[in-house]
């Protein structure tokens, strides 16, 4: 039987623009809190609290981009998100004063929210749906290779001692061409959507919200090593390049994208999020050992923080797609921008907390209890999975 077309020249220019933006995205992640740090000479805990204003801004736009995305055109909303996230990279520049750049910070998650969402939603309507787990993989995969690339560019740019503004003049670069890519996908006409009388279920996705709050806990340490883990390393006494944890992490995501995707398309989407819950719990509680271990053998510590990446990779790879997949199929084909609304919503409420509860306990204690507190909460992700959000999405998926 033959497979219905996945690579099309719509497609492989929004995997480009995705890919550019991430780029852009995670280019800047790790070097902001040593920006915050040497420019305006702040704490862990308002280092945490400027970092979260970007994703809690993206929170509170999610539930509307859906909206907006299910009701009117896609494309053009999707673009005009993409422009606002670039050109505020420019704003970064001659921001001089804190105040500024938390506004900044604010607006750009605003535009991340609703450019996210555009995109997941955009790349769903171009995409068979008879290999929508296999398509939303590879689009998974373009944030990956970005972030396998990113991140160590970013940090090495930093410590080659290059200026902040030249670092989010690269970011800008990025961006702008990732946007001209986004105007060359080519979308079919979606006549406006008549809606019913607003109510909570046109912006949430109400079968969605046990799988949300997995998501959600499961993100939250997921936040904290993103935006920490290069100074979790540096507090323990790691000496080792850490943007390679980066690079690492990237690598096991592709790694996990080359069958993961295609298992949920077999229907295999909570044994595929099981699975991944299961090492992601094993490597956080390993991450945490490390600020022990490093006291017994440097060495032998560098390897396993640099194999944790790796493995962390693999689960984080493994569960995307599936749940990307999962919080599609409880929604009717009119609902896909508040299902993937919701499913960007809860990772980022998630995140926005890892960075705001990882700055304040390694300010009164250490990154190291952050992280043992991060560890605990993906324990009590698996559970509820397992018994509450798993059976939920059997008896309510509709395809």
């Amino acid at each position: 039987m033959k497979k219905d077309k996945l690579v099309t020249p719509s497609y492989c220019f929004i995997l480009a623009a995705n890919f550019l933006l991430y780029f852009g995205f995670w280019l800047l992640t790790p070097v902001l809190p040593f920006y915050l740090l040497e420019e305006f000479q702040v704490s862990n805990t308002t280092i945490g609290v400027v970092l979260s204003c970007y994703t809690i801004a993206a929170l509170c736009i999610r539930p509307f981009s859906g909206y907006l995305l299910d009701t009117f055109s896609r494309k053009p909303l999707y673009l005009f998100a993409y422009f606002i996230f670039t050109l505020v990279f420019a704003g970064y520049m001659v921001a001089g004063l804190l105040t500024l750049f938390i506004l900044l910070r604010i607006v750009h998650g605003i535009s991340f929210g609703m450019v996210t969402v555009g995109g997941n939603t955009v790349v769903i309507d171009i995409m068979p749906s008879s290999r929508r787990g296999e398509g939303l993989g590879y689009y998974g995969l373009s944030n990956n290779i970005a972030m396998s690339i990113g991140p160590m560019f970013g940090l090495f740019l930093h410590s080659a001692g290059v200026s902040y503004i030249t670092i989010f003049s690269y970011s800008l670069a990025s961006c702008i061409l990732g946007f001209l890519a986004a105007c060359l996908v080519k979308t079919s006409y979606r006549p406006p959507v008549k809606r019913e009388p607003i109510s909570l279920d046109r912006f949430i996705l109400l079968k969605g919200i046990p799988a949300g709050i997995c998501l959600l806990l499961m993100s939250i340490p997921y936040g904290m090593t993103t935006n920490y883990v290069a100074m979790y390393a540096k507090q323990i006494g790691l000496t080792a390049e850490t943007g390679f944890f980066f690079t690492l992490m990237a690598i096991g995501m592709a790694i996990s994208r080359l069958f993961s995707g295609k298992l949920v398309d077999k229907g295999m989407v909570t044994g595929v999020i099981q699975a991944g819950l299961y090492l992601v719990c094993l490597c956080y509680f390993s991450l945490t050992a490390c600020g022990w271990l490093v006291d017994w053998n440097v060495t032998f510590t560098t390897v396993l923080f640099f194999a944790i990446s790796l493995l962390l990779g693999i689960g984080f790879g493994t569960m995307f797609p599936a749940y990307n997949t999962l919080f599609v199929n409880l929604a009717p084909n009119n609902q896909r921008g508040t299902a993937t609304s919701t499913y960007l919503t809860s990772w980022d409420l998630g995140i926005g907390i890892g960075m705001l509860t990882g700055g304040y306990i390694a300010e009164i204690a250490s990154f190291r209890i952050s992280y043992l507190f991060g560890a605990a909460l993906t324990v009590i992700s698996l559970f509820y999975f397992q018994f509450k959000a798993g059976p939920h999405f059997n008896k309510n998926k509709l395809r």
